[in-house]
Order: structure tokens, then sequence, then C-alpha cells
């Protein structure tokens, strides 16, 4: 099985991408969206260590931003909770997945919680900062300090580019991105 992780910045399209390659697609983000809705368990725990801002099953993602604003330590709590069961379902999707000749990995922190291993290959998807910003801007309950407080937990974007094994220009059109992925495919298959 070959595992491709995406990489990029913030709302360059990595999710995108991802399902464009046509093969199974660990989306982290959907997952951990799911655990707050569904995940009896993780809102116990998290009621425990927040028990001011995390009060009501199923979590609201409003919740969980005030309580990450609010104190420097929240956010560790949530991380430390969140983060083991995101890989509980990773581990799950890859037994799921094991026949499949190549799976997507799309974890916004891939390389900062070191969930990569040295054989996968890693995509940078690449976009035009102004398309970043506005499509940033437009997402449902943007919040700067927010955004700006998730930035501070990523590498750069130049780090990840110097470890990726590919770029993808993404200027969020299907072909091109359709484009970049047939190169890529056709150099690893």
């Amino acid at each position: 099985m070959i595992r491709i992780g995406i990489l990029g910045d913030m709302g360059s399209g990595k999710t995108y991408v991802a399902k464009n390659f046509g093969y199974p697609v660990f989306d982290a983000d959907y997952e951990v969206s799911k655990l707050y809705k569904k995940d009896r368990g993780t809102f116990l725990v998290l009621n425990r260590k927040i028990p001011k801002h995390i009060r009501s099953f199923p979590i609201d993602k409003n919740e969980i931003s005030k309580a990450i604003l609010s104190n420097k330590t929240n956010l560790k709590k949530i991380i430390s909770v969140v983060h083991k069961k995101i890989r509980q379902k990773m581990k799950l999707f890859l037994i799921k997945n094991k026949n499949k000749k190549i799976v997507i990995l799309d974890i916004p922190l891939l390389l900062e919680n070191k969930i990569n291993k040295k054989s996968d290959i890693l995509i940078f998807v690449d976009s035009k900062k102004k398309d970043i910003e506005k499509r940033i801007k437009k997402r449902l309950n943007f919040n700067r300090k927010l955004f700006l407080k998730f930035k501070t937990l990523q590498f750069t974007a130049k780090y990840k580019k110097k470890k990726s094994d590919f770029i993808i220009q993404n200027n969020f059109t299907r072909k091109s991105v359709k484009k970049g992925i047939n190169i890529i495919l056709k150099k690893i298959l």
C-alpha cells in the first residue's frame, strides 16, 4: 500500500485535492467533527478537563473555539484527547484499506504530530496567498484569532514544501488539480 500525505497551508485546498485522487481518503477534519457530534466518550473527557466551556453534547464547535481562545492550556487539553482518538481512527482506516493500492492521508498536522512514515509520499498543495485568504474568510464561523492560533501549531509552508516529494499547484479549478494528480500517479505507480 502506498500512503500519500497531503500537506499545505490552511485553506489551500488539501481536502479537495485529496478527494480528487480517486483512492480512499482519511479526512482528519471530518473525523474530528464526527467525534464532536457523535462520540459521547470524547464529550465526557473534554467536559471533565474543561467543564467551564464544554457543557453539552453534541459538542458545539463554538464551545471549542471559546475554550481555545480563553486559555492557552485548553488547546493542549483538547489536542491530547482528540489526537489520540484520531490516531485510533486512522489505524482502523488503514486496516480496512490494507488491500488498496493507494490511500490518501488528509491530516492537517501530519508532520507536526509525526504521523507520517519515512516511506510516505508527501504532496504539498500550493495555492496563491490571496486565494487562500479569500477562501478562509468565506468559511462559516471564521475567527481571525483562532486562525492565527492554529497557524502557530503548524510548520511553515516553506518547510512543508521542502519536505514534500511533489507539489500540486491548486488554482481552484478541477482541471489543474487533475492534471497535477495524473502526473504524480504516473510517477509513483
